[in-house]
């Protein structure tokens, strides 16, 4: 599988209040180009929407350095997705069959792996951000 290599650079903060003002920023810029729920574009989809309805659930259960450590990608994340045509690993859920889990691979400027988990449900064929985490 080939890691698409994005321009945006990671987020370089360190502490965790930092981290989060950062990517709420960047979440902040998406959210207002709409006035329903944020979205951005994939290029894999073919411009298809791709939701953040599950994405801040999902992170705020892990504990705060796990958190720190998914947020510094942010960026990167929201790079990946509007510009990537790489073909991800792709399996239906194990636990829902009505579920298609998309995973990315992306590598920052300095050559550091992350990995994205897009959610697609097959009824309504929605497409959800699920989660961000490092390739170490």
């Amino acid at each position: 599988m080939k890691a698409f290599s994005v321009k945006t650079p990671k987020i370089g903060a360190t502490r965790y209040p930092d981290i989060i003002k950062k990517a709420r920023s960047v979440y902040h810029e998406i959210e207002q180009r709409t006035k329903r729920r944020p979205y951005i574009r994939s290029a894999y989809f073919k411009k298809e929407k791709i939701f953040f309805d599950y994405f801040w659930v999902h992170l705020n259960q892990k504990l705060p350095s796990e958190r720190r450590r998914r947020l510094r990608f942010f960026p990167c994340v929201i790079d990946l997705i509007e510009n990537s045509r790489f073909e991800p690993f792709t399996e239906l859920n194990r636990f829902k069959r009505d579920e298609r889990l998309y995973r990315f691979t992306g590598a920052t400027k300095d050559n550091e792996l992350f990995f994205v988990q897009i959610k697609e449900d097959l009824k309504s064929k929605q497409k959800f951000l699920m989660s961000v985490f490092s390739g170490e």
